[in-house]
């Protein structure tokens, strides 16, 4: 039996850093995940490279970012050339599985984004990342009663209850299985399956949007009760909004909370009766949510709501601290493979590091995405634990936050004489690329 361990990734959506019990956020309800965070490395200063899904996704998959990746606008799909983790997992013998929301293949632009025309969207093999075993859905925002297809299932099937708790419940089943099964059961797809360690993608789409949608039992807290954090306008359609929605957010926070503590509970109790150690779990979110900050709802945006990320890391024998808080350690997701080639002992494995001289991570929009309520520019720039530096589309500085002394970024310094020439050196680095 295989030393290496199995890993387990679990992507998120629009799920923000601070929304979870173990981040202090006095309305997140996440039990689960606050256990787990126990067991965990815990990357305060993760973010996302690209806070909009399709792009954050290819960079998360690829280990490249966008648009050099191939993703540039929302509806480009991921070339069928692209090189993923799914690849070199299986490269160096694991076997490899997603189950989820894709969000990667080609669909129709004038088709409705919410709905069972994407939810029913086909992927076909040859456009699943190199994935061994996929059962997914392309997009759709079905939180509830979601349409699946792929390895399984020829034509689309759609199962009945909450998202989350079905994508989670299925994949739990076909990893069992894959343990557990002779190499003549058709469901594994090589004799040495069993016996082979495995990768697995649970991709979910809660806690998007429609924040309304039922959260299978959870009832949604009175929005009066929601604690907003300053940055959100008072007094206006900007607040009530604000609280009329994260009512529904944090209601989906806690049902994917107990979906996802009932996946990692069974797969390490597989683990047990299998003699196996308890697999690498990483836990994640594509991107955050505004939710009113700055006036601001949805993504696409610069500011800490959208692009920073939750990012728990529970090794089996993590190099170092076994668990804890990195408050300084800066990972963007697009480092995820790279990590994962490294536990999975990868021939060409590296380790990420930041950027030389600067320890900042790279964030930016590639494209302008024409939906209601996201970024209505294309931008890029650095963050660091200390600052954050965004251009605009023409390379000028749009804004300059000190993140220690404002986390909040409620004072833009773009303009201010005593920080022209820090602003000028990083505007440089930006534009070297």
């Amino acid at each position: 039996m295989s030393a290496r361990p199995d890993i387990l990734w679990i992507i998120t959506t629009q799920w923000r850093a601070s929304a979870t019990g173990y981040a202090g956020d006095p309305n997140a309800v996440t039990p689960c995940l606050d256990a787990l965070a126990a067991q965990s490395v815990n990357y305060t200063q993760a973010v996302t490279p690209h806070p909009f899904g399709p792009f954050a996704r290819a960079a998360l998959l690829t280990g490249v970012s966008s648009p050099q990746n191939g993703v540039r606008d929302y509806f480009d799909p991921l070339p069928l050339q692209a090189r993923t983790i799914a690849h070199d997992l299986r490269a160096c013998g694991y076997t490899t599985a997603f189950f989820g929301k894709w969000h990667l293949a080609r669909r129709d632009p004038a088709a409705a984004l919410v709905g069972e025309a994407h939810a029913r969207t086909i992927v076909p093999p040859a456009a699943r990342g190199g994935f061994e075993h996929w059962e997914g859905f392309e997009s759709g925002f079905l939180l509830n009663d979601p349409w699946l297809h792929g390895t399984r299932l020829e034509t689309p099937q759609q199962f009945s209850g909450y998202q989350s708790d079905v994508v989670c419940s299925r994949a739990a089943e076909w990893l069992r299985e894959l343990k557990a099964a002779p190499s003549s059961t058709p469901k594994v797809s090589t004799s040495t399956a069993a016996a082979a360690p495995w990768f697995a993608t649970i991709s979910l789409e809660s806690p998007h949007p429609p924040y309304d949608a039922p959260a299978a039992g959870i009832a949604a807290r009175p929005a009066a009760a929601i604690v907003l954090p300053a940055n959100v306008p008072r007094g206006a359609e900007v607040e009530a909004r604000a609280r009329r929605e994260l009512a529904g957010y944090y209601a989906h926070i806690t049902a994917t909370d107990r979906a996802l503590g009932r996946l990692v509970a069974a797969l390490d109790h597989e683990a047990v009766l299998r003699g196996r150690p308890a697999p690498v779990v990483v836990f994640t979110s594509v991107h955050g949510d505004m939710h009113g900050a700055h006036g601001h709802f949805r993504k696409g945006w610069p500011y800490e709501e959208s692009v920073r990320v939750p990012l728990l890391v529970r090794e089996t024998k993590p190099p170092g601290v076994r668990c804890g808080i990195s408050n300084l350690a800066l990972v963007s997701l697009v480092d995820l493979p790279a990590m994962t080639r490294a536990w999975a002992g990868h021939p060409n494995a590296q380790t990420p590091a930041a950027e030389p001289e600067t320890d900042m991570r790279r964030i930016s929009m590639p494209s302008v995405v024409a939906l209601p309520h996201q970024c209505d520019r294309i931008w890029r720039g650095h963050r660091s634990a200390a600052r954050k530096l965004i251009l605009n589309e023409r390379g000028e500085p749009w804004l300059f936050f000190d993140l220690k002394e404002d986390p909040l970024e409620t004072r833009n310094l773009a303009d201010d004489p005593a920080y022209r020439a820090e602003i000028q050196s990083g505007r440089a680095r930006i534009l070297a690329g």
